[in-house]
């Protein structure tokens, strides 16, 4: 498969942007499809990817939960948008939290993905560059 990601000039900011599919998370070599499966805890799993590749987006969502969970606050605040499910106080797991502001239905990583990349709040974790 070969994807065409667009870039795409802002006359505002005078920077390039690139227009990211809804199945692809930035940095990762797999659709967004087969890490939902693995994160959300699935127990019917059928992605084609080694125990390590698993266990590395397991803790790739847990390492960065609370900062995307803090971008999903801050975009429905600054844009005034309505989050999926209502608002508790009882205490619940990262990924509930993060869920309750993207939804549960299929396709809640890319609902995810989409806003923080698109608003340049992504944080790369590349570290080949800091060296």
């Amino acid at each position: 498969m070969v994807l065409i990601i667009r870039r795409l000039g802002c006359v505002d900011c005078k920077r390039i942007h690139h227009e990211l599919p809804d199945i692809l998370v930035p940095y990762k070599r797999y659709v967004c499809e087969s890490i939902e499966v693995v994160v959300s805890g699935n127990s019917n799993l059928s992605v084609t990817a080694d125990e390590s590749t698993i266990g590395r987006w397991r803790s790739w969502l847990l390492k960065l939960s609370d900062y995307f969970l803090g971008c999903l606050v801050s975009i429905t605040s600054r844009y005034g948008i309505e989050t999926a499910g209502g608002a508790s106080s009882l205490p619940k797991s990262k990924l509930q939290r993060i869920l309750q502001h993207v939804g549960d239905a299929p396709g809640w990583l890319a609902r995810l993905v989409r806003p923080v990349s698109n608003l340049n709040l992504w944080v790369h974790t590349r570290s080949a560059f800091l060296s």
